[in-house]
């Protein structure tokens, strides 16, 4: 289905899309305080890429997280990642240009995955959901079952802050309220209905960032 573009040369989402690239990257670091890097890692132990998974991270961003699949993947493995705004890709090519790691970029949504059905092994979505009305949540999460491969793998963490917490009101700011109201715990039944099994969500090691996951049916 093709999407129409806005004046910034995104396509139309009623999701809220990230344009200040520059700054994502420092922001990141910022609500992390420096950990972002362990962050990373961890998010990466929970989606246990092996080599040759063929991964796709949803909501990408610049691309960090998605470069890092890569290397676990391997050789063998294919990793792509799209972002609903056209800065972030484009920070993103540079940077797995710079480090000489083959992975695909492009601008896309969740809601219209630009791939075809049973593609992928993993799908992985890093501080994204928040961003997304119910309806489309729902949505993706279905897009995200039509391109995952039988028994493929859906990962998604996220940070669940309370109004009152140190971050709330920076992360509010820079992103969306729904960020310090959202649970992922209260996706699951969405997940189920998605055509997912063996769903489940928890805190992780950082008290602020849970995760959710589930298996294609």
């Amino acid at each position: 289905m093709h999407k129409s573009r806005n004046s910034q040369g995104a396509p139309e989402t009623r999701g809220r899309t990230i344009h200040w690239a520059s700054l994502y990257d420092p922001f990141t670091w910022l609500v992390s305080l420096g950990r972002e890097p362990t962050v990373r890692e961890m998010t990466l132990d929970l989606a246990g890429i092996v080599p040759g998974d063929k991964v796709l991270d949803v909501g990408c961003g610049t691309g960090t997280l998605t470069i890092a699949a890569k290397t676990r993947a391997g050789a063998s493995g294919e990793v792509h990642g799209i972002d609903a705004a056209p800065e972030m890709v484009e920070v993103a090519r540079r940077k797995a240009a710079q480090t000489g790691v083959a992975v695909d970029f492009q601008v896309g949504l969740i809601e219209d995955i630009p791939f075809p059905d049973d593609k992928f092994d993993l799908v992985l979505s890093s501080l994204m959901l928040h961003h997304l009305p119910e309806d489309l949540k729902h949505r993706g999460f279905v897009e995200i079952r039509r391109v995952l491969k039988p028994s493929g793998r859906f990962l998604a963490v996220d940070l669940e802050l309370s109004a009152h917490h140190l971050f709330a009101g920076l992360a509010t700011l820079f992103s969306s309220q729904g960020m310090v109201q959202s649970s992922l715990k209260s996706l699951e039944p969405m997940m189920e209905e998605a055509g997912f099994t063996a769903v489940e969500s928890g805190r992780t090691q950082f008290k602020v960032i849970s995760f959710l996951k589930g298996t294609a049916g």
